[in-house]
């Protein structure tokens, strides 16, 4: 890093290698997008490397960028934090799954709602959510993949269960609730026994399901949807008024599970999980309420 180095230069520097593209990063700094480029090109040519590698779709940070992101990213945050010092506290902008976020995340964040905290809150798939927070719009995201590269920080947060349900009804004609999902036999027997049963998705090439016959019964699943819906919660109304099976999150179906409006049509010794995810935009902590937020999910999520 040249001895003098400009401070704006280095804040589009870690801009750009937080949002992963020069037109993400634009709107974040205030800037246009060649007046990014233009910046980055003179802190290159200061620093005598090269730090991003341009791609058809973004940029990809040099090991030497990775270095000086490191060294920069605490001293600027620190900066920013004491500029921003007096000003009121911002909104925490949190996203993740639609399902999630309504039957546990919101819940657990009522006592700080009621404390003050303000919470813009978006649900959608973890792609395009991890691709709005690069570029800014979000400052917590529960995503169920861990994000791809460094430059967004992430910490396992929970592992979600996965159960194969179906009404009373249907449960009591194939044989619910076999335990022994390691036994051949049961398990053939079981899948022979929900071909005759209407399968309920969200998607027509049955992400979940597959997944869970894979896992579990070790075999492709070749049942087709009978019953495609918008999303899981439309899945669990319409398993629940009997429309037939499905693989849900247990968080989802817990309650109806318990009032028995729901049967297990298994019970395998290891039942398949997803990691969750808990990402944080970089430089977001600089807002305490993000820590507040961010500190009390991971302590409720210990009970999901």
């Amino acid at each position: 890093m040249p001895q003098h180095a400009d401070l704006n230069l280095l804040r589009t520097f870690l801009a750009v290698h937080r949002a992963g593209s020069f037109t993400a990063a634009a709107p974040r700094l205030g800037l246009s997008q060649p007046t990014v480029t233009a910046q980055i090109r003179a802190l290159e040519q200061q620093t005598g490397r090269e730090l991003f590698v341009r791609l058809p779709r973004g940029v990809e940070p040099t090991p030497h960028a990775h270095e000086l992101a490191a060294r920069l990213s605490g001293p600027l945050d620190a900066l920013a934090a004491l500029e921003d010092a007096g000003t009121a506290t911002a909104p925490v902008h949190l996203a993740g799954p639609s399902e999630l976020l309504c039957v546990r995340v919101l819940p657990a964040l009522v006592p700080l709602v009621a404390d003050g905290v303000e919470l813009r809150v978006a649900q959608g798939l973890p792609e395009p959510l991890l691709e709005e927070m690069r570029a800014g719009r979000h400052d917590l995201v529960i995503a169920t993949r861990r994000p791809r590269g460094r430059a967004l920080a992430s910490a396992p947060l929970a592992d979600e269960e996965y159960v194969l349900v179906a009404s009373p009804g249907w449960a009591g004609q194939v044989g619910a609730g076999a335990s022994d999902g390691d036994a051949d036999g049961a398990a053939a027997d079981l899948c022979a026994a929900l071909r005759g049963v209407p399968l309920v998705t969200y998607a027509e090439d049955l992400p979940i399901v597959r997944r869970y016959w894979r896992s579990v019964f070790g075999r492709p699943l070749t049942a087709r949807a009978a019953v495609t819906v918008p999303n899981l919660y439309a899945v669990l109304s319409a398993v629940n008024s009997g429309a037939g099976y499905s693989v849900l999150p247990r968080s989802l179906c817990q309650e109806h599970l318990a009032s028995g409006r729901l049967a297990l049509l298994h019970e395998p010794p290891e039942a398949p999980l997803n990691t969750l995810f808990l990402v944080q935009r970089p430089g977001a902590d600089s807002n305490p309420d993000v820590v507040r937020v961010r500190d009390r999910l991971r302590a409720v999520a210990r009970d999901w």
